[in-house]
């Protein structure tokens, strides 16, 4: 008998090729509800890559521009004054740093200080670039007023905020490298802010701040929807926020956290600073200078609680144009991340600027990158600006600062993280007094 071979049934491995998917790669921080994670570029145990041999594009090219920027950190150089470029990128941490081989062995010891800061920002960045999936960045919403905000620290604040549990150390870093910038603000102008007059707070700051507060946290008055439950909306908290950089162009989700922080107030965050727009001309194109514009300011709507705007021009320009005016302490603040006030590159822009901030009144809230930035600054105002500024909050390292070390590229020995310090100050305000034949004169 001639066996059919027609009616023989394929192997087992056929069938399981053609009618069973191929199993998903097991990547931990990916949802079970992600079906596609062809878009990872690196995995968790994959993060660490000499930046001049990453397989991210990206960090090649930063690579690069230390190379062909920054010079050896070798103590030698200085002695000589014979700087040379950074050509040897570093085995263990994996960025540039040195000149020669030969220098990196020299000065291995000095190196061993940062080494693990280094590699542990160099990971970082490739986390970034990783493709993964970043539950980290998915913020919460409003929440009932009676769930009150803990502003102790980043535990605290991030648990009675409801963000999603977050145990790796990594993923802190990452999520703090964006908050940190509404939740220095909120951390400062709160009610239940942890700065009092016990903790660097003065008598002036307690007073402005609470001009502020007023507002921010108004009673609740009974507004509804209704005809008769119709209430007047104050004027919002206006936010000027100037020298802007990569704040300016954070997601707008992130500075909507201010929303929900404050639930009964509304922000009109005004970004300034000719740096404001840098790189993001393709996504919002500057507007022709009109006399309806004449700034050409970039107006984003987004929500009924926030408007932002942006104006690429100097703040003295404006001040000086009425742009502003009237100021009100009750509604208005300035915000200087990072402004290098001291630094011997910018302070010659901030000579124009000062003055003009210090005429408002407001309160001017200041950041630094590190101890020694917040110091400089704080120096060079009290050289300027000597008997006409009152000190609001003393300066001191922030309990919001950025988590992630963040590597300058024109000096990788160089290490920061955003918003370290804060302090703020103010216009001196003078008190009207009486002289004493006056106050005789009307008993």
């Amino acid at each position: 008998m001639v066996r059919d071979e027609t009616n023989v049934p394929p192997p087992p491995s056929e069938i399981a090729a053609k009618n069973v998917p191929p199993a998903l790669p097991k990547y931990p921080d990916i949802p079970p509800d992600v079906k596609d994670n062809s878009h990872v570029l690196l995995r968790p145990n994959n993060l660490f890559h000499p930046m001049d041999k990453s397989p991210v594009p990206a960090v090649r090219e930063r690579a690069e521009y230390i190379k062909k920027h920054a010079y050896c950190a070798h103590p030698e150089h200085a002695k000589t004054k014979d700087f040379q470029h950074i050509k040897f990128t570093c085995p263990d941490c994996g960025v540039p740093t040195y000149c020669s081989e030969q220098h990196w062995l020299d000065d291995y010891e000095n190196h061993l200080n940062i080494c693990d800061v280094l590699k542990e920002a160099n990971e970082d960045d490739h986390d970034l670039r990783s493709g993964r999936f970043f539950p980290e960045f998915e913020y919460p919403g409003p929440q009932i007023d009676e769930q009150l905000i803990n502003f102790t620290n980043w535990d605290t604040y991030l648990y009675t905020r409801n963000f999603n549990a977050i145990d790796a150390a990594r993923q802190m870093r990452q999520v703090t490298k964006l908050l940190t910038y509404p939740t220095t603000v909120a951390s400062v102008l709160h009610e239940l802010s942890p700065y009092s007059l016990k903790e660097r707070l003065t008598n002036e700051g307690l007073r402005s701040l609470s001009a502020l507060r007023y507002t921010l946290h108004p009673p609740l008055t009974g507004a509804g929807q209704e005809i008769k439950n119709i209430r007047t909306t104050p004027p919002p908290i206006r936010l000027f926020i100037l020298g802007a950089r990569a704040e300016s162009s954070l997601p707008r989700d992130v500075w909507y956290q201010l929303c929900f922080m404050f639930p009964r107030a509304t922000f009109h965050l005004v970004f300034i600073g000719p740096e404001s727009m840098q790189g993001r001309e393709s996504e919002y194109p500057l507007p022709d200078r009109t006399p309806g514009n004449p700034f050409g300011a970039v107006q984003e709507r987004v929500d009924y609680h926030m408007k932002i705007s942006t104006f690429v021009e100097y703040f003295h320009t404006l001040h000086e144009a009425g742009t502003f005016a009237p100021y009100d302490p009750y509604f208005d603040c300035f915000v200087l991340f990072h402004p290098g006030l001291g630094h011997p590159g910018s302070a010659p822009e901030w000579e124009h600027t000062l003055p003009k901030l210090l005429e408002t009144k407001l309160p001017i809230l200041c950041t630094g990158y590190t101890e020694t930035d917040l110091n400089r600054d704080v120096e060079w105002v009290k050289d300027k600006c000597k008997g006409e500024f009152d000190i609001l909050m003393e300066p001191g390292e922030n309990r919001f600062k950025s988590l992630k070390w963040d590597i300058n590229d024109d000096d990788p020995t160089d290490l920061s993280q955003g918003n370290w310090g804060t302090w703020a100050f103010r216009g001196k305000r003078y008190e009207t007094t009486k002289k004493e034949a006056e106050v005789e004169s009307t008993n």
